[in-house]
């Protein structure tokens, strides 16, 4: 038999078999998702949307419950200043909670920088450019101690920064023998610190140097986390560190360039805190740790880590803002928004686990 037969010998076969196998196309089973576990994945994938809804149900009750009183200009913005601290802190906590670590020396290096800087301006003379400097490369040499000692030395996050926050809290009021530089003293030498301060009157809303820093500090490290290859390996080292040492993450590099982008960005916290009370105080910002934990667990950024969304440390801090004004106008009792917030924590806390049991 020739090549030629052979061929069509086996295309008819071919086509035999061809016509008669089923004609059916293949099927899958329609595994209908019901309307909670639609939630539940809508929630996965946008961690911070569950702060933001509580959010603007807060501001949208408030305003109901004090109208114009509430939804003032004035009003508004003044939430901004209050919480424009812990905004900038809770973004140091979150890059450093995304990493499944904590972060409990944050309060206690944002004021000692704030002293460095005060304290270099006025004890030694420096230009306070310089001594803006100073306290800004001390915030960040902190954060370096604390990604060092987390990851090569592989002390776990909780009792590290514990420590550094006892450490840097004694070195606060030993190096500035717990005396404050006044307001008046700082707006007739050195103005500069007080920069975060300064205001802008924009259609009767005031706003400060301060809260647009803390907007686009959020802004920017949002874009860093979801669009570069850094904020991606902290996503992945928070996930599974064994995991993404194994992909070629270089895991250690990550943990201490977090660390110190924490002390960075707290160092700023001092610079703005100078600004919203106007002096240099060592006894200043004491609960700033605990404030911004509060901010990032309402703001839905899982202590586990590995998932959430920058931006809702942000709005939990804006949350807790909210609360606090909206209660004191009201008139009530501020333990009231201590209840509530725990109240909130528990319940974020409650949601996250809820979460995370939904396969992706």
């Amino acid at each position: 038999m020739t090549s030629d037969n052979k061929t069509a010998g086996g295309q008819a076969n071919f086509e035999a078999a061809a016509e008669a196998s089923p004609q059916a196309v293949a099927s899958f089973d329609d595994h209908h998702q019901s309307l909670g576990q639609k939630i539940q994945h809508t929630l996965h994938q946008t961690p911070s949307l569950v702060p933001l809804i509580v959010l603007i149900l807060s501001i949208a009750i408030f305003g109901i419950l004090l109208g114009s009183k509430f939804f003032s200009p004035f009003a508004l913005t003044l939430i901004l200043q209050q919480v424009q601290i812990v905004g900038i802190v809770a973004a140091a906590q979150s890059v450093v909670i995304l990493t499944a670590g904590i972060d409990l020396s944050v309060g206690a290096i944002m004021v000692l920088s704030s002293v460095v800087m005060g304290q270099f301006t006025f004890r030694y003379g420096l230009p306070v450019e310089v001594a803006v400097a100073c306290g800004l490369l001390c915030g960040t040499i902190c954060g370096y101690i604390n990604g060092f000692l987390v990851a090569v030395v592989k002390l776990p996050p909780f009792i590290v920064t514990l420590g550094m926050w006892q450490i840097v809290l004694a070195t606060n009021f030993l190096y500035s023998a717990n005396e404050t530089i006044r307001s008046q003293d700082i707006a007739k030498a050195a103005p500069f610190l007080q920069l975060f301060g300064t205001k802008v009157n924009i259609g009767g809303a005031i706003f400060t140097y301060g809260v647009i820093f803390m907007v686009l500090l959020v802004l920017i490290l949002a874009y860093a986390l979801r669009q570069t290859a850094w904020g991606r390996h902290v996503y992945a080292v928070g996930d599974d560190p064994e995991a993404a040492q194994l992909s070629g993450v270089q895991v250690k590099k990550v943990l201490i360039s977090v660390y110190m982008l924490s002390g960075l960005i707290c160092a700023f916290a001092g610079w703005a805190m100078i600004g919203r009370i106007g002096s240099v105080s060592p006894t200043s910002g004491q609960l700033a740790n605990i404030e911004s934990i509060t901010a990032v667990v309402i703001g839905g950024i899982s202590l586990f880590g590995g998932r959430g969304s920058i931006l809702g440390s942000l709005f939990g801090a804006l949350i807790v803002g909210v609360f606090t004004l909206g209660l004191r106008l009201l008139g009530a009792d501020a333990q009231w928004t201590y209840l509530l917030i725990g109240l909130l924590i528990i319940a974020a806390v409650a949601v996250d686990q809820w979460i995370r049991k939904v396969s992706v």
